[in-house]
């Protein structure tokens, strides 16, 4: 939950959204973030999580999605420092 919380305020302070308008199950369309906005947000979360992002490696539809995706390079990016 910790990944959430730490998406959800870069989400609130990037777009201009209320914390209230964003779960696990929020989809990214509802938010009104075009594609562009979306590898904005990409490159925040690269800076803010210490790892490499790739659009083409996923589809992010839910803010689950991206949670996901954040949790399993941070975990990836672990195994290679070892």
């Amino acid at each position: 939950m910790i990944t959430f919380d730490r998406i959800k305020q870069l989400f609130t302070e990037q777009f201009d959204l209320k914390e209230e308008m964003l779960s696990l199950e929020t989809s990214l369309e509802s938010l009104g973030l075009d594609s562009l906005d979306m590898i904005e947000f990409l490159f925040t979360l690269e800076k803010e999580f210490d790892i490499s992002l790739s659009a083409r490696d996923t589809e992010l539809v839910k803010v689950q999605d991206v949670v996901d995706l954040i949790d399993k390079q941070v975990q990836a990016q672990k195994g290679t420092q070892s």
